[in-house]
């Protein structure tokens, strides 16, 4: 699966380049018998639906002009952003969501729990710190990095 995502993720990003959108994400998934390539893309402001057209007929076609074919199996091709609770990828995510609500995914439990929401505090190499809410108070979690297994922006409740 990386080759095609790192295909993909060589084609789009002249396109991206030029409209001047950013590239959040590839994943090539196969979901019951389909296969999908999905590219998250977004800017400042937000992507709307015609941008995301207009980079879905880009890199199509871009796609198909590639011999030998880097994807010889069918498949969807989905051109979107990232919504309101996109990914935390790279470093400037992060940095990006300081002191905005987020939801982690951990590989290991921290205190009886794989999953925590909370604000964003403090952010270093190696850690990062979460103002939960546990039932009525609040309280500053520090989790190692490596620990993380996803990282997304959430919506509090």
């Amino acid at each position: 699966m990386s080759a095609v995502v790192d295909t993909v993720t060589g084609v789009v990003t002249p396109i991206l380049d030029r409209e001047g959108f950013e590239l959040i994400d590839i994943e090539f998934v196969k979901e019951g018998k389909n296969w999908f390539l999905r590219v998250f893309i977004d800017k400042e402001n937000g992507i709307d639906i015609e941008e995301c057209a207009l980079v879905s007929e880009q890199l199509s076609e871009a796609m198909d002009a590639l011999d030998p074919d880097p994807i010889p199996q069918a498949y969807f091709l989905e051109v979107s952003s990232p919504g309101a609770e996109r990914p935390l990828k790279k470093e400037a995510d992060y940095e990006a969501a300081m002191n905005q609500y987020i939801h982690l995914s951990l590989y290991s439990m921290v205190e009886g729990n794989k999953q925590y929401e909370g604000y964003l505090t403090s952010l270093t190499d190696d850690e990062l710190v979460l103002t939960v809410k546990i039932k009525t108070r609040k309280k500053e979690m520090t989790f190692l990095r490596k620990n993380i297994a996803k990282a997304r922006l959430a919506i509090e409740f």
